[in-house]
């Protein structure tokens, strides 16, 4: 097991990529400590995944925007299990709008959960992991960190936004063996982006249809979404990756669509 015994917080993590990435973890042996903003949801997620086993998991409520929220759920992590190891920054939230379109509350919204949401938890965990002499960030980037799609310059320029976070983090960490990198997604077919389906095609008048083949996979290889497990299998390699020959980086996982 890869990441036994090792404490692991993954925020958004009672569905979708996080809760695919929490199940990896419980897989290799890990602790997981499930933040979401539901804690209902993080509590059933908790739940199946420490019947799974064999490592174990625990919801937390967090608002990863709200810095008194974030810090609570990280000392109530610390207070069970002794500390952190590993964040997973993963929460995230996408609006769509041509940018004069763009409501500033909704862009100062998705900047809030994306970019504040990185630092806010990075923040809170690095004295842990310093105190438990390393650790390793993750943070919950995209293809978008990299390139541009229409309709979507908040969430564009809070994936780009990780990546500087990242670099940084990874710069004044490794003097207490920290690492940081950031993985990124194509499309992967979470509710998150099914909802986005039916918005680009009336905002670009095409179907919904060609949102997919065209907009969504037609820069890929093989015509593929990204699969969560695809992702899942990438946070697991990095987060149990041994040295610090892998700090600074990002990871892209997309079938294709980008190559840098």
């Amino acid at each position: 097991m890869r990441m036994k015994d090792k404490v692991a917080i993954v925020t958004g993590g009672a569905g979708g990529i996080g809760e695919a990435i929490s199940r990896a973890f419980v897989a290799e042996g890990a602790k997981v400590a499930i933040a979401d903003l539901k804690l209902d949801a993080a509590t059933t997620t908790a739940d199946v995944l420490t019947k799974m086993g064999p490592g174990a998991a625990m919801p937390v409520a967090m608002d990863v925007a709200d810095e008194a929220s974030v810090n609570a759920g990280v000392a109530a992590v610390a207070t069970a299990w002794g500390g952190v190891d590993v964040l997973v920054a993963n929460a995230g939230v996408q609006i769509v709008h041509r940018v004069e379109d763009f409501p500033f509350a909704d862009w100062k919204r998705v900047l809030a959960i994306h970019l504040d949401g990185a630092f806010l938890t990075t923040k809170a965990c690095v004295p842990s992991m310093k105190a438990r002499g390393g650790g390793v960030i993750l943070y919950m980037g995209s293809v978008h960190s990299k390139e541009a799609s229409p309709l979507k310059s908040a969430y564009v320029a809070a994936k780009h936004g990780i990546l500087g976070l990242a670099r940084v983090v990874a710069k004044e960490g490794a003097a207490h063996g920290i690492r940081a990198n950031v993985i990124c997604p194509g499309f992967v077919k979470t509710p998150l982006v099914e909802k986005q389906i039916p918005e680009q095609a009336k905002t670009l008048g095409i179907s919904e249809e060609d949102v997919v083949k065209k907009v969504m996979l037609g820069q890929t290889v093989d015509g593929e979404f990204t699969t969560l497990d695809d992702v899942a299998r990438v946070a697991t390699f990095l987060a149990s990756f041994p040295t610090d020959a892998l700090t600074g980086q990002s990871i892209v996982v997309s079938h294709g669509w980008c190559m840098s």
